[in-house]
Order: structure tokens, then sequence, then C-alpha cells
């Protein structure tokens, strides 16, 4: 009888995401009720880095805004089955660094669905400037999600073209 493989790429994005999860809500509970970020920000970390609240009721870059408590739950339910949807991935690739990308979406994808039904709105706190350029304020769910969209773009545009075709008459 053969044990099971530890490190499957399954197992490696469950724990990445859960990692992400556990990371992503500490840093918002420590910053909601420790620093109590509300009444103290912007925190300058340094002269390129604060820590500022700003509740995103949309989605990526705010884009979609929610005021109502229907579109809050619009979003809640497409974000759930996008996780599950990312969840049923991971079990079936075989791929290590999909696998990590996936446990990097999904958890990131738990962490601001935690926070849109505790909350109504996903906690960002993280801003970044230089010199009058400044991006987005985000968190680290946002920041697990674009690597993870990063680790999928990387293994389909290069790691599948790498691999030859599995049928000879397959053509590019």
């Amino acid at each position: 009888m053969t044990e099971p493989n530890r490190y499957s790429p399954a197992r490696l994005g469950a724990f990445v995401g859960l990692v992400t999860l556990v990371l992503d809500q500490l840093t918002k509970l420590v910053l909601l009720h420790w620093v109590d970020i509300e009444h103290t920000q912007p925190i300058v970390v340094n002269e390129v880095f604060d820590l500022v609240l700003v509740w995103n009721r949309g989605i990526s870059y705010g884009l979609f805004q929610q005021e109502s408590a229907v579109g809050r739950y619009i979003l809640l339910a497409v974000s759930i089955a996008a996780t599950i949807a990312l969840l049923v991935w991971m079990l079936y690739t075989d791929d290590k660094w999909l696998g990590l990308g996936l446990g990097l979406l999904a958890g990131g994808a738990i962490g601001n669905a935690i926070d849109r039904a505790a909350y109504g709105a996903v906690v960002d706190f993280v801003h970044l400037h230089w010199q009058g350029w400044s991006w987005y304020v985000f968190n680290l769910a946002d920041a697990a999600i674009v690597a993870g969209v990063g680790i999928l773009l990387y293994d389909s545009l290069v790691t599948q073209r790498a691999q030859p075709p599995s049928d000879p008459n397959e053509r590019a």
C-alpha cells in the first residue's frame, strides 16, 4: 500500500491558502481593534508606505461600489462561488505552481469575503506612494490575489507552451 503524497499540489494550495487567510485576517483585526487605525490614521511607516483605513464596498480597485445590502450580498455570493471553483480546480491540478497560485487566490478571496460578511466592506489599509505618485489602497488578501493571478498567467502562457502536445495532431 502506498502512502498518499504529502506534498501534493492540492495540499500545498490548501496550506498556502490557509496561511494567506490567517495573515490577512490577523492584520485586519490588529489594525482595527488593537491599533484602532480608524482613529489613528494615517500611520506613516516610511516615506513610501502608510497605513490608512479604506472601506472598499466594491471589487478590485474600488470598481462596482455597492452601498445597498443587495449589492453586498451579490458580491459576497460571487466571491463564494469563485472560491468554490478555485478549490475544486485546486483538487484536480497536478502542478505545484498552479496549486500555489490557486491557494493564494482562494485564501485572498475568502479573506475579503469574510470582511464583506462581517463589515459590509473589505478592509484595505496598505498605501504605497512615491514623489506624488499614489497607488490604490489594498490589503494582504489583494496582494495574494494579484500574486496568484500572476502565477496562473505564467502557468498558462509559459509553462503550457513549454510542454509538447499530448496528441501529435494537435497544433499550437
